[in-house]
Formats: C-alpha cells, structure tokens, sequence
C-alpha cells in the first residue's frame, strides 16, 4: 500500500519556482524565435526592394529592345524598297539600251 507523502509550503514553493523557470526559458525561446523573423523580414523586404529595382531594369531593357526591333523592322522594309528600286532600275536600263 502506497502512502501519501505530505506536501509542505516549501514543495509548492519550489514546483512554483521550478514552473516558472521553465516558462521564462520557453519566453526567452519565443523572444528570440521573434527577433529572427524579424531580421528574415527585413531580409525580405530588402531581397523584393532589389527585385523590383531588377524588374524596372529590364522593362526599361525590354522598351529598348523593342525600340530597337522596330528600327531593324523599318530599315528592312527600306531595304526591300530600294532592292526593288535597283531591280526596277537595271530591267529599265536593259530595255532603254535594247530600244534605244
């Protein structure tokens, strides 16, 4: 048969003690658990403020590119005209020479 073992003022003061020391090691846990992500946070926001800084970079080298497509589109379409021209030219310079 088990006998009970009496609790003194002394016991609960001591599984008090011990409790709280647990809880004060579990906040000091969550408060440094806090202070990393906060420093991740603020990793974050750094890392999106410099993708936003690269995503403005290559709309503007995008605009470019297109700015520069465009200009290769218009002198090719010069090109063809004046292909056509000299083609046109040199057939009139053949018949010229052939009736005149």
């Amino acid at each position: 048969m088990e006998t009970k073992k009496e609790i003194t003022l002394e016991d609960v003061a001591r599984i008090l003690q011990d409790g709280l020391l647990k809880m004060d090691a579990g906040f000091k846990e969550v408060r440094t658990d806090i202070k990393e992500i906060k420093t991740d946070v603020a990793e974050l926001k750094t890392d999106v403020a410099g993708l936003k800084t690269d995503v403005a970079g290559l709309k503007t080298d995008v605009a470019r590119i297109d700015a520069t497509v465009n200009n290769i589109e218009a002198n090719l379409n010069k090109k063809v005209d004046k292909v056509e021209h000299n083609t046109l030219d040199y057939r009139v310079e053949k018949l010229e020479e052939k009736f005149a």
